[in-house]
């Protein structure tokens, strides 16, 4: 459903956030920082970016849940000490 073809009034949902080519909408082609808060399988990790949650490779980096990590690309980078 388009936005155009929306009756008044209708709430739509949010949009999901995804990259396209080279540039990454989540992070505006910036490291971003969040925190882990599920580890999957397949070296993946679910985070809370402040703006929602989101799934990001894991593979570069050990982190656990409830550590922050910078985010590029949906690749984590490195994992932030206190």
């Amino acid at each position: 459903m388009s936005a155009e073809n929306v009756p008044l009034g209708t709430q739509l949902p949010p949009p999901v956030p995804e990259c396209y080519g080279d540039v990454c909408i989540t992070c505006s082609d910036e490291a971003v920082e969040v925190t882990v808060v599920e580890l999957l399988g397949d070296a993946l990790a679910r985070v809370d970016t402040g703006e929602g949650i989101e799934e990001v490779s894991v593979l570069l980096v050990e982190a656990g849940v409830g550590d922050r990590i910078l985010v590029h690309a949906k690749e984590a980078i490195v994992r932030l000490e206190d």
